[in-house]
């Protein structure tokens, strides 16, 4: 088992916690870890560039001008790539393809090593409640103010809350503070992990996630 500081909500510390080790104990495996965050990114990507064929462009349907006798080029459509106006040849269109597939297995165990390597690299903040008593963002601000003098120092370069269940109040009061994300504990996704320095969570978080993620 893993040993890791838990702090207050005034940034002081109040004990220590034992982490799972079959959850923030893994040995890590970069490229499973590039796999998945690739994955997803090519996953959620929206196919926005769409450029006309000859087909979907209007006009056509006459012939622009007689075949012989005029002494200008053979045409049989205005629609053609090679005049103004006219289709796309070989352009993007919103019918690429980029999802990629990766296997449930690959998936979880991937997660679990961005979360073994945020206990690795020291970039885990536990606390032994996160509690707001009214969701004003002042509040919040407060809270991370305390934890950057009494824990990180560079809590600046980014924070991402995972709390235990649905707290309206620290969602909304975390909404508009810079570099901060909230998300719940059985709703993870590696590159959200890995995106944010620091991973903030209350220590009833670590239940939830062994209980979703190794259990299920």
């Amino acid at each position: 088992m893993l040993k890791e500081i838990v702090y207050n909500q005034e940034g002081e510390e109040v004990g220590k916690v034992n982490l799972p080790a079959d959850v923030f104990g893994l040995e890590i495996n970069q490229d499973l870890i590039c796999q998945a965050v690739n994955a997803q990114r090519a996953n959620a990507r929206e196919v926005i560039a769409h450029t006309k064929d000859r087909s979907e462009v209007s006009g056509g349907g006459k012939k622009p001008w007689r075949q012989k006798g005029t002494g200008r080029a053979r045409h049989g459509s205005n629609r053609s790539p090679i005049w103004k106006g006219g289709g796309v040849t070989f352009g993007p269109t919103n019918e690429r393809v980029f999802t990629q597939k990766i296997n449930k297995k690959m998936k979880q165990k991937s997660l679990l090593m961005a979360l073994s390597s945020k206990v690795k690299d020291e970039e885990i903040i536990l606390l032994d409640k996160l509690d707001l008593t009214e969701a004003k963002t002042k509040k919040m601000a407060e809270i991370l103010n305390k934890l950057k003098n009494g824990a990180k120092k560079d809590i600046d370069k980014g924070v991402l809350i995972v709390l235990p269940t649905v707290d309206q109040k620290i969602i909304t009061a975390s909404r508009n503070l810079p570099k901060i994300k909230t998300i719940q504990a059985d709703s993870l996704n590696i590159y959200d992990i890995l995106n944010y320095h620091y991973l903030l969570m209350p220590k009833k978080s670590i239940k939830v996630i062994q209980e979703f993620y190794i259990k299920q």
